[in-house]
């Protein structure tokens, strides 16, 4: 199969401190989309104008993602509340909730023929539901319109809100997902505005109100130590988190944190081995894994 390179421009980056550029490493590559079903997503996607986080964060899995039946869309808007140091999502003031939004990705998701929706979202700290109620709201109609999909809700921490995250959890989605993004050391400054342990009691709190699978992610290549990604991975396991996925971060423009090293492969099998150990259900560890990398198969 053919083979394109991500983009220069995401992989190599300047750090502060010297002149040497970091270059992209020999296996930051990315197969090209081919197959039927992910042309057939492709031609809805582009006749409808659709929007899915897939195609508008070039995430280099889409290709074999949307062949499998998996998308993931975002909801609440594209203005984030929070200004974390990782994320391209603009940060600013957000637009008025639109209302109608659950019927439309509901109606997106039929017509892409999706076999697992993955949900995301912005952070909306400027609502007192934090967005919650149109979660609840999305989750039920992909039920009602497409009643054969089945979900992956990754959500925000909800200000650690428990009434927010019950909507969630009472709306039923397969998975419920909330990720660490890095280790406790580096929150402050990866993710400013969020707390390493209120995102582990949200995790918690989600399993012991009975939710089946719950999920989290790590970015790697931030600055954080081996034995801090382990403990991380150990702090995950004791919220009782069933399914991991940890990923090369790429710095998405020069305004965001620099990539302060590329993990090498065997350093991610490394890793899923530990995590696989210490008695995760699915541990999705590799260089270019992203949240939703694999997702259908975290349902099993």
């Amino acid at each position: 199969m053919e083979l394109i390179e991500v983009s220069e421009s995401t992989v190599t980056i300047e750090p502060k401190a010297s002149n040497e550029k970091i270059h992209k490493p020999k296996w930051l590559r990315v197969k090209l989309p081919t197959g039927d079903q992910y042309k057939k997503v492709r031609k809805l996607v582009d006749n409808y104008k659709l929007h899915t986080i897939c195609e508008s964060g070039n995430c280099p899995n889409m290709g074999e993602c949307w062949g499998a039946g998996t998308a993931t869309f975002m909801i609440l808007g594209n203005v984030c509340t929070r200004s974390c140091g990782f994320c391209a999502v603009a940060t600013g003031r957000p637009d008025s909730v639109d209302w109608d939004e659950p019927e439309r990705v509901a109606r997106s998701v039929k017509l892409m023929k999706v076999k697992h929706a993955v949900i995301t979202s912005v952070d909306r700290d400027d609502l007192p539901d934090g967005g919650s109620i149109i979660w609840a709201e999305t989750i039920r109609a992909i039920r009602r319109i497409s009643p054969g999909t089945t979900m992956e809700t990754l959500i925000p921490d909800f200000k650690g809100e428990r009434r927010n995250i019950d909507r969630v959890i009472e709306a039923a989605p397969e998975i419920i997902s909330h990720n660490m993004e890095t280790v406790r050391r580096l929150t402050r400054k990866v993710r400013i505005q969020a707390q390493y342990d209120r995102s582990l009691e949200v995790l918690r709190y989600i399993k012991e109100q009975g939710q089946r699978r719950t999920k989290s992610g790590i970015m790697l290549g931030l600055g954080e130590t081996i034995e801090e990604v382990l403990e991380t991975m150990r702090d995950l396991k004791s919220a009782n988190v069933d399914v991991i996925t940890l990923g090369q971060y790429l710095q998405p423009t020069k305004k965001h944190l620099p990539v302060a090293r590329f993990v090498p492969p065997e350093e991610f099998e490394y890793l899923k081995e530990e995590g696989l150990k210490m008695g995760f259900i699915y541990v999705e560890s590799g260089t270019l894994v992203r949240s939703s990398y694999h997702a259908e198969k975290h349902l099993v």
